[in-house]
């Protein structure tokens, strides 16, 4: 596998991957959720983080995370690619290449939760509301010391 760093013109195919994950993975949020976050996702949350992402054979983006300092802010597979690792490929190299050591993740996403446990984060801290001020809470996690 070979990471890529999009720029702004990709920033439409990286929401529409953002979009397919949340509708398989984010069943806590209603149309109007995701109606409210995706204009926010392409217009201003992906140009505040360090982009990394991965491509198929044919050059589509499947996969991509939003670096912000130490903080893993978001990690998001096209739902066709689950399960073959690219996960587990990003979240390594984030941490290895990278230095990340936190993340911040939706208490209701459990698939992911329990990903993050099994790739040696465990929680520090939890929100009862995003940064929104929606009602999701958030739990912060941090990468265990070995």
């Amino acid at each position: 596998m070979k990471l890529h760093r999009p720029s702004s013109n990709d920033f439409a195919e990286i929401t529409t991957v953002w979009e397919a994950s949340v509708r398989a993975t984010h069943t806590f949020l209603s149309e109007e959720d995701i109606a409210f976050f995706r204009p926010l996702v392409l217009n201003e949350y992906l140009k505040n983080v360090n982009l990394y992402c991965l491509k198929d054979e044919e050059g589509a983006i499947i996969a991509f995370m939003g670096i912000a300092e130490n903080n893993l802010e978001m990690l998001f597979i096209h739902p066709d690619q689950r399960g073959k690792g690219l996960g587990k490929y990003l979240v390594n190299y984030a941490t290895t290449q990278l230095g990340i050591d936190s993340v911040d993740v939706n208490e209701q996403n459990e698939q992911a939760v329990g990903f993050y446990y099994k790739m040696g984060f465990e929680v520090v801290s939890r929100d009862e509301t995003d940064g929104m001020g929606k009602p999701f809470p958030i739990l912060h996690l941090r990468l265990k010391d070995i």
